[in-house]
């Protein structure tokens, strides 16, 4: 089966005449005259008004894009975008040392909470790696299992994140 090029006209019996605006490895996308937008699979019925020659991958960018973005963020420690809670922005964390006569110390809440997001990453990197090694079992689950205790150290910074699902997760009870 030849795959019809983006700019291809088609006739297609339920939906009409229509051309082919995008392509991916399961479907075509069509902008019908009568019907609008509408995906179509690539070996459904239709009439071939006037095929397109250009060249055509079989995987749209999205897709590509999609697969690269969850590769990266399972393999690298590259941090994704993790907002703070609204109260928090544009607000100090403020070190006040038990000694009198010494300095406070003042760093900005969205400096602290990017480490904390990037803890939390180099974690989750840690934690495929050693799941991927070529560790003995019961090395993987000891190694596993401070992790997790991590994670649970960390839980007190939730109260940070905008969203609950980017939340730490220690050890729950059973």
């Amino acid at each position: 089966m030849k795959i019809l090029g983006i700019g291809s006209r088609i006739a297609h019996p339920q939906y009409g005449k229509g051309v082919i605006t995008n392509v991916s490895s399961t479907a075509y996308w069509v902008t019908f005259i009568e019907n609008g937008l509408e995906t179509i699979p690539l070996n459904d019925t239709f009439e071939i008004i006037e095929a397109a020659e250009n060249e055509v991958d079989t995987i749209s960018f999205s897709e590509v894009e999609t697969t690269l973005r969850n590769l990266l963020k399972k393999w690298s420690d590259v941090s994704e975008i993790v907002p703070i809670g609204d109260k928090w922005k544009g607000g100090k964390l403020i070190l006040e040392p038990g000694q009198a006569g010494l300095a406070s110390k003042e760093i900005p809440i969205d400096t602290f909470f990017h480490k904390i997001v990037m803890v939390r990453d180099r974690l989750r990197v840690m934690e495929q790696k050693v799941n991927s090694s070529n560790l003995e079992e019961i090395e993987k689950i000891e190694l596993q299992q401070y992790i997790t205790r991590i994670y649970g150290s960390l839980t007190s910074f939730n109260i940070l994140f905008k969203s609950p699902t980017n939340h730490f997760v220690g050890e729950k009870s059973k």
